[in-house]
């Protein structure tokens, strides 16, 4: 009898640690980030932490939603717009916790276009891509905002894809192309003769001053399941807080940082090493997060409601520590 009740002792004490485990388990934060620059300054706790999350990069945001929406996972960088559209969506279930990306697209130009303001894009021809989304939204407030009609004064062809764009840009001379990260720096690499023409971080710093509550050109954010902030208010807390020095390691020292990017198939280190300080990439949270992305939200919703998920989110949907 003694040794069965020993058994018995023994086999609740293996359950009791096997339960353990896969508690431990269940509670690292399920963390997911695109290719690109909304993953690149979460290399650093990528490798540094490599069991504290459980780390996903896909290669699509239609990845990434559906699983965040399920519950699938907790945590997830994605566009600033599409934070807004889950938000409405799932009527709240989500929130922001900061941004991690601002603007990453350029106006860039196949030798010497001319181009060296917004206004110089009267009567050109510009290649896109982004059409019905942020890249598109951003380009007509920006013409708007220096007196062009994006429908009668640039030519802007759309094409489905940014490796279309780089294509039809390096096929043209004295052509110009609304790019973004990393692909400036592959086309620049592939041809000489490409170059800047205008970063439109700077045009919009431009097209906001004198604003009551300036905003930003932002591409990407952080966001989390509501439930999990709820339930895991400290390990929110200890990810913002890794993630805050992950960024700035990968701004600080970009060879090491472009040598990760590789090791993890997000970009090659050899783009990388150009392209990252282009890539925008902060840790913006707080009362600055709040302004400047519900500012450009609105720029976004005054164009299409549809684009933020059909209304402007409320201040709940910004997370303060």
């Amino acid at each position: 009898m003694k040794k069965f009740f020993a058994g018995l002792m023994a086999l609740v004490m293996a359950l009791m640690l096997a339960l353990g485990a896969a508690a431990a388990e269940a509670s690292v934060p399920r963390v997911a980030a695109l290719k690109g620059p909304t993953a690149m300054g979460m290399v650093k706790m990528m490798s540094d932490a490599p069991d504290a999350y459980d780390f996903t990069i896909a290669a699509a945001i239609d990845e990434i939603t559906p699983k965040l929406v399920k519950g699938e996972v907790d945590i997830a960088a994605v566009p600033a717009n599409m934070a807004s559209v889950l938000y409405n969506n799932t009527e709240g279930a989500v929130k922001v916790l900061a941004l991690n990306t601002l603007g990453v697209l350029y106006i860039v130009e196949n030798g010497d276009s001319g181009v060296s303001s917004i206004a110089d894009l009267k009567g050109r021809t510009l290649y896109a891509s982004g059409k019905g989304a942020s890249p598109e939204y951003a380009l007509n407030y920006l013409l708007a905002q220096n007196g062009l009609d994006p429908e009668t004064d640039v030519t802007v062809e759309y094409k489905s894809e940014h490796a279309e764009c780089l294509a039809s840009l390096l096929a043209n001379e004295g052509s110009l192309a609304l790019l973004p990260q990393p692909f400036v720096t592959t086309a620049q690499m592939k041809q000489p003769t490409v170059q800047v023409a205008l970063d439109l971080n700077d045009e919009w710093a431009k097209a906001q001053e004198g604003s009551d509550a300036p905003s930003m050109l932002i591409t990407g954010v952080v966001v989390a399941r509501s439930a999990f902030i709820e339930e895991n208010p400290q390990a929110v807390s200890d990810f913002l807080d890794a993630y805050e020095q992950s960024v700035a390691y990968a701004n600080e020292h970009v060879d090491e940082t472009a040598a990760l990017i590789g090791q993890y198939d997000i970009i090659t280190e050899e783009v990388a090493k150009v392209a990252l300080p282009e890539c925008a990439i902060v840790y913006i949270d707080g009362e600055e997060m709040t302004q400047a992305l519900s500012g450009y939200l609105q720029v976004l919703y005054d164009q299409n409601p549809a684009s933020v998920g059909g209304a402007l989110p409320d201040e709940a949907f910004y997370y303060q520590r």
